[in-house]
């Protein structure tokens, strides 16, 4: 059955799905913290810096 035809029976389109598992956010969180040590000295390290502590908030 094609999605067309499961929308119409519903009358709303299909709920998302997450792209990440909470697992998924750690490892992304683990490997950005390693990164941050290769480019601390860098500018681009704020940038990674933030998405650090924001991964932080969904962990």
């Amino acid at each position: 059955m094609s999605k067309e035809i499961e929308e119409e029976k519903s009358g709303q389109p299909e709920r998302s799905r997450a792209v990440f598992s909470q697992q998924d956010f750690e490892l992304i969180r683990v490997a950005i913290a390693h990164y941050l040590q290769e480019v601390k000295d860098k500018p681009e390290a704020v940038k990674y810096s933030n998405l650090y502590h924001r991964l932080g908030r969904i962990l």
